[in-house]
Parts: structure tokens; sequence; C-alpha cells
């Protein structure tokens, strides 16, 4: 498996190459300055890398790239994972993402969520470009999970502390004739290179808590979700013809906006393996 470099953000190599343009305090930059359909350099994709882990999620503007080339840029940054419910049948490892996908499956559509959080290993991150946009509307959000984390009420941190959540992605596993396990996963997971605790729950997947009675679980979910929402936490992002977004998808959560009519939005995502299991560090 090729695995993407180990880099902390402050460590990060400069190549003078890059212009970085933070969006928010706690999340998100648009990087200029590189060709994503071109091949990356060692030092460059050790730069990109550094500022994913340190911004969570990256975009890039003007990057009129092929899907041999999105694929290839991707493969920079950890083995590609083709997704079970299906990809292109020219490239199995891209998956479409199309509006008439959210009609699809009752757990699929305008949710906070990560990728794969039903799988064990969860993907390291997605490669997402804009294949055919609205003029208006589409926008994407991401939210930084340890920002969410970090600003939960305290009788609500130590109510979720030490839950495990299941995400069910059976319905749309069965409809694709693929067998997989449930698994439970720590509401708060330690993210493996950074160290920081994320709030990590796939609200899209009709999440349950470990241990508590359903009730119980669906109440402590809507506190939670509210808070998600939170504005604070979050970077939006305008989608423009040949815009790309990268993400670190074991940092937080992301959310697509359905706000287009009827209009066929289709998204093009490769996704990024990892080997690793959420779990959580404590401090000894």
């Amino acid at each position: 498996m090729t695995h993407a470099p180990t880099i902390s953000p402050i460590d990060a190599p400069i190549t003078g190459t890059l212009t970085v343009e933070q969006l928010t305090p706690v999340i998100g930059a648009e990087i200029s300055g590189v060709d994503l359909g071109a091949p990356l350099d060692r030092a460059v994709r050790d730069e990109l890398y550094a500022l994913l882990l340190k911004h969570k999620v990256l975009f890039f503007r003007d990057q009129d790239i092929s899907r041999d080339q999105q694929l290839s840029f991707a493969g920079h940054f950890g083995e590609l994972y083709a997704h079970p419910t299906g990809g292109l049948q020219s490239h199995r490892v891209i998956q479409p993402i199309a509006a008439e996908d959210f009609k699809t499956y009752e757990n699929v559509g305008n949710h906070w969520h990560t990728d794969t959080s039903w799988r064990l290993s969860p993907v390291l991150g997605a490669v997402l470009r804009a294949e055919h946009i609205p003029d208006v509307g589409g926008d994407t959000i991401w939210a930084n999970g340890a920002s969410i984390l970090r600003g939960l009420p305290d009788d609500l941190r130590a109510a979720v502390d030490n839950l495990y959540v299941v995400h069910d992605f059976q319905a749309a596993l069965n409809k694709a004739g693929e067998i997989y396990p449930l698994v439970s996963h720590p509401a708060i997971r330690t993210h493996p290179e950074t160290g920081e605790d994320i709030f990590w729950i796939n609200f899209g997947l009709k999440p349950r808590f470990v241990d508590l009675d359903r009730a119980e679980s669906d109440a402590l979910l809507a506190r939670l979700y509210d808070e998600v929402k939170k504005p604070e936490h979050s970077v939006r992002f305008r989608w423009r013809k040949n815009s790309v977004a990268f993400w670190d998808n074991r940092a937080g959560l992301h959310y697509a906006v359905r706000d287009y009519g009827d209009f066929p939005r289709v998204m093009h995502r490769v996704l990024i393996s990892s080997d690793d299991v959420p779990h959580r560090v404590r401090a000894a």
C-alpha cells in the first residue's frame, strides 16, 4: 500500500511555488501555484500534505484536469479506494456523485457526514472535482471536528466522551450486492497524525450509540447535531468550473447543500484508502 508522508504541519517544507490563502480561522485554505494535471515532485507533494493536515480541506481553482489526471493527483497521497456502490465504467475508482443519488437511499444526502465511516478503516481523504454544476448553488461545507469538540458544552462533552457509534450503510451495500458487518467507532477519535481529538459522527448513516437505548441515543444525537451546525466550525465553498477540493476525511465532517432544484449536478469523487482504525488516545 502507498502511504502519504507523515509530516507535522509546522514542519511543512517550503518550496516557494505555492500560494496559500487561509479561508477561516479553523478550517480551509485555497491553494494556487500548482498544476494538478502535472506530475508532482516530492517537495510539492509533501508541502500539500502538510497543508492538508493543518487546514483540513484544500481548494484549487482553474484546474482543467482529466479523469486520469485526477486519479494521478489523488494517488500521490495513498492507494485509491473503489466504492462498492459503483464508479465510472471507464474509471472504476472515480465515483460520480449525482443529484439523483440523494433520492436513492434514505440515508444519503444533505446531512453532516464523513465518508465510508461504516468501514473498519474509513478512507484517509478524497479529491472531489466539479463535473457539471449549476451557475448558482450546490455549495459544499466542511467542518473541523476538533473545533466542534472544543465548542461542546461541558455536559454534552461528558455525555459523549466515552461512547461508541454505529453507522448503518447496510441498505445501500445490500442493494450493491456487498456484504459488510456493522462496526462501531468512537464518537471522538484521535487523529492519527496531528494527535487532535475529533468529533466524528456520520449523521447521514442512521447513527446510534452503543449501550444507549434508541430514545436516549436519538435525543443525544439531536443535541449534538445542533452543535455541529454552528458556522464557527466550518468553511463554505462555492464551486466553479474546474474547481477541485481535497480533504482529510479523518479531521471532521462535510455537508452538500441541496439548493439547486432539479439541476443535474454531478461531482467526481476519488477516495484515498487508509489502514487506520479510528481510536481514541487518552493522556496517561
